[in-house]
């Protein structure tokens, strides 16, 4: 009896949460160990079906840099990486684009539809969702000292997003499930970093939440503790004295683009947790960083 009321429990802390949230969009950004390990990926299926039938509107946009070079390599395409970021070229783009708008975004879509949800899998060129542009990139020369752009090929930043057709999925009571590949002016193809996608269009939603899963706990302080809540006129100074550092720059930065644009509140969570979503959004205390504005 006392596990059947530590349930009823939960489901009455969730449910301030639920009220707060119903009708409002949270973009998921979909992406490392939890689209690998089998029982994570069946767990982040029935989490986003769930939000759906509470009244909730997720927007999934997933990456798949595993994935993809994994069908490089059996292809035997040599990867190359500048500064962490894949150099693409025509043969790379056109498996970037099997792999994450057919195999990877499939699979999550199958997913999803399979334990009773209404998934659609598009890329950012469906609907003319996201406009790119190249993106670029410098490096500074070691001999003369000076900046130099690095053409690293068909790899794009979002130019502009217009989401009509994720209103149009969404009023069909459809799940989105975004690959992040863009279009430029003239009809050119761009991979795009699966985070700023997801920034982007949470912005263009003026989205409740962005939630961002990595393999890691979120921001941590320099003894190593994590930091539940950070202002965004913080972040400089965190970057500044290394307490944000290395991987973890950029998406901290995607997070306060989107709180620019619009977005209430951005979390970089740890998506090797079971229900990682469904911690942060319904409990009173969350899991991982929230970055948002505070003051």
């Amino acid at each position: 009896m006392q596990e059947l009321i530590g349930k009823a429990n939960v489901l009455m802390e969730a449910l301030p949460w639920i009220k707060r949230f119903y009708g409002k969009t949270i973009v998921i950004k979909y992406g490392g160990n939890a689209m690998v390990d089998e029982k994570l990926k069946e767990g982040f299926a029935r989490d986003i079906i769930l939000m759906k039938y509470i009244g909730l509107n997720p927007v999934v946009v997933h990456g798949g840099g595993p994935q993809i070079g994994k069908v490089l390599d059996a292809m035997k395409i040599e990867s190359h990486f500048v500064q962490g970021m894949r150099v693409t070229d025509s043969a790379t783009m056109d498996v970037v684009e099997m792999v994450l708008g057919g195999k990877v975004n499939k699979e999550i879509v199958a997913n999803i539809n399979r334990y009773g949800g209404k998934a659609v899998g598009i890329t950012g060129k469906d609907g003319g969702l996201i406009r790119a542009r190249k993106l670029e990139m410098t490096a500074i020369n070691p001999e003369t000292l000076t900046p130099e752009i690095i053409d690293i090929g068909m790899v794009g930043e979002v130019e502009a997003v217009d989401p009509h057709i994720i209103n149009a999925l969404e009023k069909s009571n459809f799940i989105p499930v975004i690959a992040p590949i863009g279009s430029g002016l003239n009809g050119e193809t761009f991979n795009i970093n699966a985070d700023l996608v997801a920034g982007k269009i949470a912005g263009a939603l003026e989205a409740e939440k962005l939630i961002l899963l990595t393999d890691i706990e979120g921001v941590k302080d320099k003894e190593g503790k994590l930091i539940s809540t950070i202002d965004i006129q913080r972040v400089p100074d965190l970057i500044n004295n290394g307490t944000i550092s290395g991987g973890m720059i950029p998406k901290v930065n995607c997070c306060v683009d989107a709180v620019e644009e619009g977005v209430a509140k951005t979390h970089i969570i740890d998506g090797r947790m079971e229900h990682a979503c469904l911690l942060e959004i319904f409990t009173d205390k969350g899991i991982g960083t929230a970055v948002a504005r505070y003051n």
